[in-house]
């Protein structure tokens, strides 16, 4: 087990790769009384082209189907998994995103006993014919009713726009038709290729002691077999910049029509560490030019073309990367424009100065140290593994090492117009195009 020592943030990280490839980290933090486990799968909602394991052919299977795969395995033959982590006093969930599975409970006691379950029933299978055919009901409510959320509807539509090829475009439930088509057989092939342990990790953190903690999951895991690990094997689209639409709009009954202006960023995106450094240059440059205290905010909230449910974005993912800025508003072709203009010109920004970097960096670490007191923040951001071995741990002297002349090479280099997108979402009777 290999003991790593943050001394600027008083933390100490326990990790361990299992025989069968899982990689186990425990992270102790003694004056809490909850323990939380987080057990995560490097299998989303975009993983629809793949090898399965010990194939040597690439299959394509329904959109939502690792969604899917996540509600049913809560459901095994002797009941439903969550009976039995409330009956230990734990609370359990599960999220599936664009690239990752998550599965996880927090308790106050028997942790041993909460996590053995954890692990058991994720390791464990179960899918019939009845079962299935029944989720399909449940899920496909869930999807109906997204599609009635504008929210959700305006995000969706920028990645439209700018991934009309690749996956990231479909809702990670997948479409009704797509998940009437997805068998137990089809469950069970995406199981064994994405749940080997190989491509996963456990993340536990809280109250517990590591040295025994680490003994217990060793041997839960020793006690199981599992087949031979294989890499995988992913597909995806390729896509050029020619394949992005540059406006779309749709009209919903809303109150206040929305906008979204997106950026989608280069491929291929960095990797490993400075795939963490990127992101926190961009989410500097984003916070400079659109934060609340920036001339740009506030002009734009005082001549009413946005309100408090602006929000900017940057999401960086394997696969894929983009800027994403959005509110409502009461002109949104006025608001769409102002942001384009705004990005595009961003490296001639007169809000790109040393003073309001300084200040930036300096409320980015208060609120990142502040964030490393939930244990549910601390695991899931540990867990994404999108950055290779640089972990949140190293997020503060990498802030610390950003220079004015780095935001002003990101903005050079990512803002190109032909990369820009937007999407409407209109009050019904409105003309759109």
């Amino acid at each position: 087990m290999e003991k790593i020592v943050y001394a600027q943030l008083d933390e100490t990280v326990y990790t361990e790769v299992l025989p069968n490839g899982l990689t186990v980290t425990l992270l102790p933090k003694n004056g809490f009384h909850k323990t939380y486990g987080l057990f995560t799968t490097k299998y989303g909602s975009i993983d629809n082209t793949f090898v399965p394991l010990g194939k040597s052919e690439k299959i394509s299977v329904p959109d939502g189907i690792a969604h899917f795969l996540e509600h049913k395995m809560f459901e095994k033959e002797d009941g439903d998994v969550f009976q039995k982590f409330g009956r230990m006093g734990a609370a359990a969930n599960a999220f599936t995103s664009f690239t990752q599975t998550s599965y996880l409970f927090s308790s106050t006691n028997q942790v041993k006993e909460n996590l053995g379950t954890l692990l058991d029933f994720v390791q464990e299978p179960y899918f019939t014919e009845e079962t299935v055919n029944k989720e399909k009901g449940i899920i496909a409510q869930e999807i109906q009713m997204y599609d009635d959320e504008p929210d959700w509807r305006l995000f969706f539509g920028l990645l439209g726009n700018l991934y009309p090829k690749h996956p990231l475009h479909i809702d990670i439930a997948g479409t009704v038709e797509s998940i009437m088509e997805i068998t137990p057989e089809l469950l069970y092939t995406c199981y064994k290729t994405f749940y080997h342990p190989s491509n996963m990790n456990l993340f536990v953190v809280g109250k517990l002691d590591p040295d025994d903690l680490m003994t217990f999951i060793r041997q839960n895991q020793a006690a199981k077999t599992f087949e031979e690990a294989e890499a995988i094997e992913r597909f995806f689209p390729e896509e050029t910049v020619t394949d992005i639409r540059p406006f779309h709009a749709i009209s919903m009954p809303v109150n206040r029509p929305k906008s979204i202006v997106g950026i989608k960023g280069a491929e291929p995106a960095p990797q490993g560490k400075e795939a963490m450094i990127h992101k926190t240059k961009m989410d500097i440059l984003l916070r400079l030019l659109f934060g609340p205290t920036s001339s740009n905010y506030l002009r734009l909230y005082d001549q009413g073309i946005l309100d408090d449910s602006f929000s900017y974005d940057y999401e960086l993912e394997r696969s894929f990367n983009f800027v994403a800025v959005s509110s409502d508003t009461k002109d949104p072709e006025r608001f769409s424009e102002t942001i384009k203009a705004i990005l595009l010109s961003a490296k001639d920004s007169p809000e790109l100065t040393e003073k309001n970097l300084m200040l930036i960096k300096k409320r980015m670490i208060g609120q990142h140290l502040q964030s490393l007191n939930s244990l549910e923040f601390i695991a899931n951001q540990y867990s994404q593994q999108t950055y290779g071995e640089a972990t949140l741990f190293d997020l503060v002297p990498i802030i610390e090492a950003i220079t004015l002349e780095d935001i002003l090479y990101m903005a050079d280099q990512f803002m190109h117009e032909e990369r820009l997108s937007a999407f409407h979402i209109l009050s019904k009777g409105e003309k759109k195009e």
